[in-house]
């Protein structure tokens, strides 16, 4: 079953590269790292701020997956976020797409017809 072709542009899986998956793994660090630090001062709100901020920016580099949902979702519970859950999500999800791609061959390229 396909989703309807405006959800399937919402949820594309883009071609994953190494600068793809480099720079997401960089801002998963990034953004575990800034929450660990801002969690000892009790701050709040940019918690949250760099949660959409990284969900987002994840999404756009490697594709939207199930797994960050509940990485979002553990990183509002007060014990548990602080443990780097950006990171081994970025982690899990570039190892499942990489073995996606490499177990479907690309699409046969379109014949061109001629109506007449």
């Amino acid at each position: 079953m396909r989703p309807p072709k405006k959800l399937a542009a919402v949820f594309r899986v883009p071609k994953l590269t190494w600068m793809r998956i480099s720079i997401a793994l960089a801002i998963a660090v990034m953004a575990d790292g800034l929450q660990f630090f801002l969690n000892g001062f009790g701050w709040v709100g940019p918690d949250e701020a760099i949660d959409v901020a990284t969900m987002l920016l994840t999404s756009w580099l490697i594709g939207f997956h199930w797994l960050l949902l509940p990485t979002f979702v553990i990183n509002f519970m007060p014990v548990l976020d602080e443990l780097p859950t950006w990171t081994a999500c970025v982690i899990a999800v570039s190892a499942l797409r990489k073995r996606e791609q490499r177990a479907t061959p690309p699409p046969p390229p379109e014949k061109p017809t001629i109506e007449i």
